[in-house]
């Protein structure tokens, strides 16, 4: 486990971690690790080990001049590698960057009209001021992982958002699913979204990558509780019973590696995206991370070479931007599980340091429309920044 990194980028965006369970200890590290400067705002991913309003109100002690919003994770990717627990803050600078944000509370219940409404109104801020001045921009949302609103708050502020491209994560709470949590200037939630507009004149690119291939094998879901994400029956047999037979494995088998190993997947438009499995349920049923509905198609799908297919993307947004300075990921706590299950983790590692990629393990991803599972999606940041001054 990673006990603490640092790194500073071209750009100026620093980063920082630390896994220390001493709250004062943790800050102090954070606060070596991020150095001296004016930052202009601060994202803070931790795990729920901590109590969340006291690190919260010690990080905006620690850091008076900016604002601190984050979320809680199922782990963190650090300048030094994973890390299961612990804390990491992603710092914008004052210069190069202009951070616009929001929040969007009580999703479950208003998340539409409202993440509608906050998008246009950060939009309008992009459009204020002088157009020849106005420099590129993209979209970051972190949406509560258990509020099962993540493919309706995504489309909302996708489409009022237009040509700006959105990339996001979904908070998550370890591997226990009771609650996650997302913070805005300081303020801890629940049942929320934050989205970030973020003006750059550093070269960037939006991105997904994903390692599965289908088989044959095809599941339906004949009986669920959509609201819920409960998938009840797959092929009018009990859903885990049926799942666990198509793989090979028997029920009592089934766990967090298993669902990582074999994943579900849907067709849309030609392509296939993950619905992952989250848990199995006391009475045979399956929760997933992604929305369901009876009549639902599922395919089994075998995962490929994760190590490669990760590597192959990154090199190709190398090669368009220049170099890769920094990336802002989110990726599926699935893969962590799948790479540790493949013992590829440690190159995992060794590959995420080389591109300098650092963030969280969610419950989802989000790439422009899309909510996914078992997917990288980030934003990588090009080395020539020479307007980032």
């Amino acid at each position: 486990m990673a006990k603490g990194s640092s790194a500073v980028s071209a750009s100026g965006v620093r980063c920082a971690s630390s896994a220390s369970g001493n709250l004062a200890e943790l800050v102090m590290q954070l606060r070596a690790g991020l150095g001296p400067g004016a930052f202009q705002h601060i994202i803070a991913y931790f795990s729920t080990d901590y109590d969340a309003e006291a690190l919260i109100a010690a990080l905006t002690a620690a850091f008076p001049d900016a604002p601190i919003s984050g979320c809680s994770t199922a782990g963190a990717i650090t300048p030094g590698g994973m890390m299961d627990d612990g804390v990491l803050l992603i710092a914008f600078p004052e210069a190069g960057f202009t951070v616009h944000s929001g929040v969007v509370e009580n999703v479950s219940e208003f998340g539409v009209e409202r993440a509608t409404d906050l998008a246009r109104r950060l939009k309008h801020r992009l459009q204020a001021g002088d157009p020849a001045r106005r420099k590129p921009a993209f979209a970051m949302i972190l949406v509560d992982g258990t509020s099962n609103t993540e493919e309706s708050i995504v489309a909302a502020v996708h489409w009022a958002i237009e040509s700006v491209p959105l990339i996001g994560g979904s908070a998550g709470d370890g591997l226990t699913f009771s609650g996650a949590l997302v913070v805005h200037e300081g303020r801890v939630m629940s049942d929320a979204a934050v989205l970030f507009l973020v003006e750059t004149s550093v070269p960037f690119r939006i991105f997904k990558t994903q390692n599965f291939e289908p088989t044959p094998i095809k599941l339906v879901v004949t009986a669920a509780d959509a609201e819920r994400r409960i998938v009840k029956e797959l092929n009018a047999e009990p859903a885990a019973r049926e799942y666990a037979s198509a793989i090979g494995l028997l029920p009592d088998d089934l766990g967090p590696f298993s669902f990582a190993s074999y994943p579900l997947v849907v067709k849309v438009g030609g392509n296939y995206y993950c619905r992952s499995i989250r848990n199995m349920n006391g009475d045979g049923s399956l929760s997933f991370f992604c929305a369901i509905d009876e009549g639902l198609v599922f395919t089994v799908a075998r995962p490929q070479d994760m190590l490669r297919g990760t590597q192959e993307t990154l090199e190709e947004i190398a090669q368009e931007i220049g170099g890769i300075d920094l990336v802002i990921g989110f990726d599926c706590v699935l893969r962590r599980l799948d790479a540790e299950n493949r013992q590829i983790r440690h190159q995992m590692d060794e590959l995420y340091r080389r591109f300098g990629v650092v963030g969280f393990h969610s419950y989802g991803e989000q790439f422009n429309a899309m909510h996914l599972n078992q997917t990288l999606t980030g934003i990588a940041f090009g080395k020539a920044a020479s307007g980032a001054r």
